[in-house]
């Protein structure tokens, strides 16, 4: 269509399928309300007439803006990817546009893509991680926005909140290491609230199981590779030797095992190293890497049953919803 041709109009598709301009209306703004056949023949006609539905009309008569937002830290190397991935093609199947922004890790920065996302009047805020600025977290329980923590498991959410307890995942470590036989482990932290929040579960479980207080290193959000084989030099520097390495992330846990077969420290029998996130590399690698497991997926498939109940109508009973998360057991501990 050339720039001085008329855009197609709704009642144009209306004739074109055979059903009146309230049941293209209907279709647009809510596709389960029209029988399949219908919607099939209404589809193939805005196809055939290149129709672009005004969504700022319906959401004026409908309140909602079927607009998402979605506030992820990164997504290079990033362990959300997966869930992003799923859950934008579900929320696209339901007719909505979802809006991604990147926070990093300035808590600034988080507050501002908030206060953006609410300014578009989205229907919806999906968090990566727990908002912890007070004044923030009460601004958002006073408004009529969907919120959904993710990744996080506060005991008081926001509004509803789907992911996994990371203190409980450190415990979880601190276990499984102590019963492998390992017993001078070094942590490398990333410097990020869920981060942080680990390092402090496993540290609690190791020092009540009877170990010393474990050496750390902290590092700088996102991980990535070159972290790992920096940390394995500082190894250097430590007072004893670790018989284990606790790494923040699987990228950390790889440029660690890279380092350290070059160096000829041999992994596992030398030193041993987890990861966290189980991405694909920690299988693929040689070793293979231990991990923690999370099913992004599954946090994927929750919020969208949540957005669809609340587009419902329905009352959310469930506000902390625990996926989980497990330890893999690999080659490299």
């Amino acid at each position: 269509m050339s720039r001085t041709q008329r855009a197609p109009r709704l009642e144009e598709v209306a004739t074109l399928a055979g059903v009146s301009a309230a049941t293209v209306s209907r279709y647009i703004n809510n596709p389960e309300v029209v029988a399949a056949a219908t919607g099939l023949r209404i589809q193939a006609a805005i196809d055939e007439t290149g129709y672009l539905p005004n969504l700022n009309a319906g959401a004026l008569a409908s309140s909602r803006s079927r607009l998402i937002a979605t506030l992820v830290p990164d997504i290079a190397q990033s362990i959300f990817n997966d869930t992003i991935e799923a859950m934008i093609d579900e929320l696209s199947n339901d007719g909505n546009s979802v809006m991604l922004s990147l926070t990093g890790a300035d808590n600034n920065r988080l507050i501002a893509q908030i206060n953006a996302a609410l300014s578009r009047r989205v229907d919806a805020i999906i968090l990566t991680g727990i908002v912890t600025d007070a004044e923030t977290r009460d601004r958002l329980r006073s408004l009529p926005v969907t919120v959904i923590e993710t990744w996080g498991l506060p005991d008081e959410p926001i509004d509803v909140a789907i992911g996994f307890s990371h203190s409980a995942a450190g415990d979880a470590m601190a276990r499984f290491l102590r019963s492998r036989g390992y017993r001078r482990p070094h942590l490398i932290v990333p410097n990020s609230t869920r981060s942080q929040r680990r390092a402090g579960g496993f540290v609690r479980r190791w020092m009540e199981e009877g170990g010393d207080e474990p050496t750390r290193l902290e590092v700088n959000v996102p991980s990535h590779f070159g972290q790992g084989r920096l940390s394995f030099r500082a190894l250097t520097d430590l007072p004893a030797m670790p018989d284990v390495v606790v790494c923040g992330s699987d990228w950390i846990a790889q440029g660690l095992i890279v380092e350290a077969q070059a160096a000829g420290v041999r992994v596992p029998d030398k030193l041993a190293v987890t990861g966290f996130g189980n991405l694909r590399m920690a299988g693929d690698m040689r070793p293979t890497i231990t991990s923690v497991d999370v099913d992004g997926a599954r946090i994927a498939r929750e919020m969208i049953r949540v957005l669809r109940e609340r587009a419902a109508g329905k009352t959310i009973t469930e506000r902390r919803i625990d996926v989980g998360s497990r330890i893999i057991a690999r080659e490299s501990a």
